[in-house]
């Protein structure tokens, strides 16, 4: 994180040596499995069909198999989808590295999920001493993806089309975080979202401002966890927990999803690390912590997926 004080790093473990060939194989696969997703997001895009419709998305997979060179045009979701991730993990796995803390590559968790991924990680294999530590491996991965982000969530857009009604018909419906609200005003002025017809590099970003928004949560072990504990201290444990305590009736209002995560974080999120150095983190990083806010408020939207029965 930051100081790089040379009593810090003599305390921490010699680094070790990563398995490059795991980290390739999870990331090989990551990309098979996500461009599978992308693969039927294109099809369904240029059909103007929507975007989840399970039913038939079982019977493309059988399609695919017959026919595998459609899997290229699932290559512009699944490319922005990881560059942003990679973005992140790189993030947190440069920073270690300028402040000679041993961490491990980002590990991708390839998944059949809805977009074929659990996401990615690193290891902090050695303790993390410094407020200033903390705060700058905390805050880089969510600064590093959102920097990506951007950029190709303008791409997604000019790429999208007016539908009408498209956004809320299919299996699942999506929310709309303020950034991509502003975007799609700035490129589709007076359009309702609703009928906005994301491309799938555009819905890739949207996952990216949902993990954006969920990795700043003010919340235990979460990036947004790390800042928290850098400016509150000894309160981080009791505020992590009124935080995840507030997502339940997010969860009854707006998505169920918010109690399964606050369930998660309460039983298992509360651990903070042992900090040591308490040196003042400075007027730099209060102002990176405001941007870091700014973003999460940008990413954040209460009621981020509804399926058709919830509609």
């Amino acid at each position: 994180m930051s100081t790089g004080l040379g009593s810090v790093t003599m305390n921490r473990r010699p680094a070790r040596r990563d398995r490059l060939w795991l980290h390739a194989l999870l990331l090989v696969l990551t990309l098979v499995t996500t461009t599978i997703v992308g693969a039927r997001l294109a099809a369904n895009f240029d059909q103007n069909l929507p975007a989840f419709q399970f039913d038939e998305d079982f019977d493309f997979l059988f399609a695919l198999w017959k026919n595998p060179e459609a899997l290229l045009t699932g290559l512009p979701f699944s490319v922005t989808l990881l560059s942003i991730l990679l973005a992140h993990e790189f993030g947190h796995y440069f920073t270690c590295v300028f402040h000679s803390i041993d961490a491990s590559l980002p590990y991708f968790l390839p998944a059949p999920t809805l977009i074929g991924t659990f996401g990615a990680f690193i290891r902090i294999r050695a303790p993390i001493f410094s407020r200033q530590d903390l705060f700058d491996v905390g805050v880089a991965g969510p600064l590093a993806g959102f920097i990506v982000l951007i950029p190709v969530l303008g791409a997604g857009l000019a790429y999208s089309k007016v539908l009408p009604g498209i956004a809320t018909q299919g299996d699942l419906t999506f929310g709309t975080p303020p950034l991509l609200w502003l975007a799609t005003q700035a490129v589709f002025p007076g359009v309702p979202t609703s009928d906005i017809y994301l491309h799938p590099v555009a819905r890739a970003a949207w996952i990216g401002l949902f993990a954006t928004a969920l990795n700043l949560l003010p919340i235990g072990q979460l990036d947004g966890g790390h800042i928290l504990y850098t400016f509150a201290g000894p309160l981080h444990r009791r505020l992590s927990q009124g935080f995840a305590v507030a997502l339940i009736p997010l969860g009854y209002f707006f998505w169920a999803g918010w109690i399964v995560w606050a369930a998660f974080f309460l039983l298992t999120g509360m651990r903070r690390p042992a900090i040591i150095d308490q040196s003042p983190v400075g007027a730099g990083r209060l102002r990176l912590a405001l941007i870091a806010a700014l973003i999460f408020l940008l990413s954040f939207t209460p009621n981020p997926i509804q399926t058709a029965m919830s509609i």
